[in-house]
């Protein structure tokens, strides 16, 4: 329970109403607090508090002040006895109606625990508690206590874990069971080319053949296990993913001392969630791959033609000079008249030039592409037509899958040529452009065409890169690029009804489209009426028209933030941020969600505070667990590494950051912060990595090989989700994905994005989901308008020069019901947004739900440009919101500092813990700093001295009085003093923790 209360949370939590006063008239003094105190307490947490700890002195004197009594509360530590303590409650279940818990109900909470919640794949025991109360609650029954409740979750727990170990256990043959066992067991003997569990935890090496080769090697150990095609049914990826996680942290001498029904379940779920990473891995390569056999061609072209351009100089003035004479003398000799004035060299490199364009820079391309794709690529197409088995529902691309079948049909030909007798598809496989070089023309004039071999491999690998990348061809057993079909739900036409009701969008598309179809005429009518007297806006008419926009002005300074500042530098001085950390847990406890991924915890719970602390501070400053152990002598590197192990989660952390955030967003008075809690920014930053990862590229912008950290975050600071995404990877499902699954008490209704975040795509379902996507477009003076009606384009006289064609409706309504579906797939997180959006880009241009959601996006992005441009307070909005990204940015710098802020591992689990780290370290410190912006300005002498500027500025982003480096010592004893209160002892009151 939190010690500090603004007078808004005591107003709504603890107001006693008449009736409740009405207990209080036969009681007095210190009996009449602690009964209040019991009941409301009761009312907010659904439970008696227990614990001998005192009440906070802020709801003390709430209390008191509602007792319409003068008496003088003086007891230091005033305490009830059981008795009293136990007839109190008595009255208080009378008084609520509740009653006490029976051993049926008992039995009746384990059961739906059992039956419905441990199921559904949250098994942190916080979640479990909330779950289970809840449950009792509903029934009007009295919760249990802390510790029985615990008990009781933990035994059902163990109960459910025994039982689906039994049910996978039974499903694995003996077989199977033993080739599990060969996982573990290394021995001498056996053979050196075996792949063991060490081989399967491994992650994905870089973009190359070596890595194809290797994935390849896992998938065909997984599949000769044989585990059963319905081993997971009906057990959540959730709880797969645990013991996945458990077992990449246990060693294999601890795997082999659980009993067989423990240790085989393990290895099996354990194998089943790894062969769908694999498989990923191995997609993602081939993608990869293929993609790079084309661009290194390219490359290796464009140098040579880079250095014979070089020779070159002044190429139009000689070929004047060359028609010149060749006019001037067309009798002459080519030696006595043309070689004097343009030499044999340098018509050579004009010969050269023209070979590198056109045809013949293809031809060059293709050569090289051939070349490096038989000596050295094509080894992978044998183990990878062997190993991978791919799909397609969509008719346009079987002859995809029917050339896929054909080249392993002639995986071990020599011959140049495909037999005349076979049928080849080509179209449907082979680009226009290419079929010059496949199909070659025979030396006779009546011999058929023949089919290259070599060539029609690589058109067909190209062919198959398109067709996964948009999802249309799938592979069987991956996660990421399955079936698109389970993507989608499954109960959509059962339950139509309520999926447009959460989407809160009519059932009806021409309700619908009408509806956009009237905002589109009512800011465009606006717009146009309004820009003559814009004076930041025109409208011109070169370049096929063109929007001129003038810059923002700049706002007025704050005159009292360097003031703000100062006073905070000199009240808390050289702040450790280690200190920071751990103060902010002291406040919201966020360690303990940290569960182990054992099934037993033994260390102290004060040792492994400590332990977990400076472990989220190693990977959160990147200067690593040897680095923090050395400067605590009482913790060693291997015992740090133990924690981190079982501990240090992506699961445990995003509920931390949960926690955290959620604790920020009440924490936030909004008389100084203003309301930040509807709105966000998001973009990326790019982090140097290690490159022997598959997620780590070169980024074309920002130059250098890393990955990116995609941010969400509010308007006064406070990181909502991040993510770590690859440098080419789509912003646009970034910035979904986090306004989707940020899980926190924030109702994000509008998001500030940069150009990279927005596209058509992302404004249909912004648009259906219900929230404004609000981008700062770089390009905006090459945007169009486009029209509601056919006839429209006379209505609006000054926007002539930008209206194009108009929204086709139809295609709208036709798609209609498609778009609600996939838009019901984005919200209930069947999938994640990347692999639900890859369906809907240019590869995939002929899809009627991709071309209606063109449509969509058009009508609604012309709504925001006509907003965007009429009013410069949201062009405002949006650039300080986006301000406050680059802010972050730099607090990233400040945080992460270690090893030069490279992330220095290549196991993509740890690059995302040091991201989750940096983002629980820095919502630490933007806690922390609110609490003590908060205590400053609430002096008296700051009362009505804020002027707008000032609460404008305010941001929990500083960081000029914390102190990230030199020795990191943690003592648990020693806390930050924010509060007056805090800073001497006062007096306090208890509940008998033996009540």
């Amino acid at each position: 329970m939190k010690t500090y209360w603004t007078e808004e949370e005591l107003e709504e939590s603890w107001v006693l109403t008449p009736d409740e006063l009405l207990l209080l008239e036969n009681k007095a003094g210190k009996a009449r607090v602690i009964f209040a105190f019991m009941l409301k307490h009761y009312q907010l947490y659904n439970c008696f508090a227990e614990e001998k700890i005192p009440i906070p002195q802020s709801i003390l004197f709430f209390l008191k002040g509602q007792f319409n009594s003068d008496e003088e509360y003086v007891s230091k530590r005033g305490r009830l006895n059981s008795r009293a303590v136990r007839k109190y409650r008595e009255q208080i279940r009378d008084f609520l109606g509740f009653r006490a818990a029976t051993n049926e109900d008992i039995e009746s909470l384990t059961a739906q625990l059992l039956e419905k919640i441990i199921p559904e794949g949250n098994l942190a025991v916080p979640h479990l508690l909330d779950k289970g109360c809840s449950y009792l609650k509903e029934r009007k029954i009295e919760p249990l206590s802390l510790f029985k409740m615990d008990r009781h979750i933990k035994s059902a727990l163990k109960i459910f874990e025994d039982k689906m170990f039994e049910g996978v256990f039974l499903k694995l043959s003996d077989e199977s069971r033993g080739s599990l066992e060969d996982l573990i067991i290394e021995l001498e003997s056996q053979n050196p080319q075996s792949y063991y569990l060490r081989h399967l935890r491994q992650d994905a090496g870089n973009i190359s053949l070596e890595s194809i080769l290797e994935e390849i090697k896992k998938c065909i150990r997984i599949q000769q296990i044989g585990l059963p095609e319905d081993l997971c049914d009906g057990i959540s990826p959730r709880i797969v993913e645990k013991y996945r996680a458990r077992v990449m942290a246990e060693p294999p001498s601890e795997l082999r001392s659980h009993i067989a029904q423990v240790r085989y379940p393990m290895l099996a779920l354990f194998c089943h969630a790894q062969g769908h990473i694999i498989k990923d891995n191995l997609v993602d390569l081939l993608i990869q791959v293929i993609h790079k056999i084309g661009k290194r061609s390219e490359n290796k072209v464009n140098k040579q033609i880079l250095s014979e351009l070089k020779k070159i100089h002044g190429k139009q003035r000689i070929l004047l000079d060359l028609a010149e004479t060749a006019v001037s003398n067309p009798d002459g000799i080519v030696k006595e008249v043309v070689y004097p004035v343009v030499t044999v060299e340098i018509l050579e490199s004009i010969i050269r030039e023209k070979q590198f364009t056109g045809e013949g820079y293809r031809a060059q391309v293709h050569t090289l592409m051939r070349t490096s794709y038989a000596s050295h690529y094509r080894r992978m197409l044998s183990p990878l037509l062997k190993t991978l088995t791919f799909h397609s529902s969509n008719v346009l691309h079987q002859p995809i899958l029917k050339a896929l079948h054909l080249l392993k049909e002639h995986l071990d030909s020599k011959a140049v040529y495909y037999p005349l007798s076979q049928e080849i598809p080509i179209k449907g496989v082979v680009k226009p452009s290419w079929k010059n070089i496949i199909l070659e023309k025979p030396e006779r004039d009546n011999d058929p065409e023949r089919v290259n071999r070599i060539n029609y491999e690589i058109a067909v690998l190209k062919a198959l890169r398109e067709g996964i990348r948009c999802k249309e061809i799938w592979v069987e057993g991956s996660n990421r690029y399955r079936n698109p079909d389970k993507d989608l739900p499954s109960n959509f036409e059962e339950e139509r009804d309520a999926h447009y009701l959460a989407l809160s969008q009519p059932k009806e598309s021409r309700i619908f489209t009408n509806k956009i179809k009237q905002e589109m005429k009512g800011v465009l009518r606006t717009f146009n009426n309004g820009l003559p007297a814009n004076k930041d806006v025109k409208i011109l008419a070169k370049q096929g028209g063109y929007i001129s926009l003038s810059p923002l002005t700049e706002q007025p300074s704050p005159p009292h933030l360097d003031l703000i500042k100062k006073q905070l530098g000199d009240r808390w001085p050289t702040t450790g941020l280690l200190d920071v950390l751990k103060e902010t847990d002291a406040r919201v406890g966020f360690l303990s969600f940290f569960t182990s991924t054992a099934s037993r915890e033994y260390l102290e719970p004060e040792i492994l505070r400590k332990r977990l602390l400076l472990c989220i501070f190693a990977y959160g400053t990147n200067t690593g667990l040897k680095r923090i152990s050395a400067s605590n002598p009482e913790v060693t590197h291997e015992e740090l590494r133990y924690v981190k192990r079982r501990y240090l989660t992506k699961t445990n952390l995003r509920i931390a950051l949960t926690e955290v955030v959620n604790t920020i967003l009440k924490e936030r008075q909004e008389e100084i912060f203003g309301n930040a809690t509807t709105s966000c920014a998001s973009d990326s930053k790019k982090f140097g990595v290690w490159d022997q990862n598959l997620l780590t590229e070169w980024h074309t912008r920002y130059r250098g090989k890393g990955v990116m950290i995609y941010w969400h975050i509010d308007r006064k600071a406070t990181l909502i989700y991040s993510q770590l995404k690859s440098c080419s990877s789509s912003e646009v499902s970034s910035m979904m994905e986090g306004v989707l699954r940020h899980c926190t008490d924030m109702d994000i209704q509008k998001g500030y994005v940069d150009s990279h975040g927005q596209s058509a795509v992302a404004f249909a379902f912004s648009y259906i989901l219900g929230f404004d996507l609000l981008p700062r477009i770089k390009a905006i003076r090459k945007e169009k308008l486009y029209r509601p009606e056919t006839d429209a384009q006379k209505d609006y006289e000054n926007l002539q020069n930008i209206l194009t064609r108009p929204i086709k409706w139809s295609l709208i309504e036709e798609q209609y019901d498609q778009i609600i579906k996939f838009t019901t797939a984005l919200r209930l997180g069947i999938s994640d947004s990347e692999s639900i959006l890859r369906r809907f880009t240019k590869q995939n241009a002929q899809h009627p739900v991709y071309q209606a959601l063109m449509e969509l996006g058009r009508a609604v992005k012309t709504i925001f440009l006509c907003r965007y441009l009429s009013f410069q307070e949201l062009r405002r909005e949006i650039h300080e919101g986006l301000n406050v990204v680059e802010s972050s940015n730099s607090v990233n710098d400040f945080i992460f500092y270690g090893k030069a802020g490279e992330i220095s591992t290549n196991r993509r689990e740890d690059q995302e813990l040091s991201m989750l780290c940096l983002h629980l370290l820095q919502n630490s410190l933007v806690f922390v700093n609110t609490l003590m912006l908060q205590a400053i300005i609430g002096k008296p002498e700051w009362k009505n001295k804020l002027t707008q500027e000032d609460k404008r500025a305010i941001s929990p982003l500083i960081y000029e009085h914390i102190n990230p480096y030199g020795l990191f010592l943690l003592d648990l004893n020693h806390r930050i003093p924010i509060n007056p209160y805090e800073m001497e002892p006062s007096d306090e009151t208890f509940i008998s923790r033996t009540a």
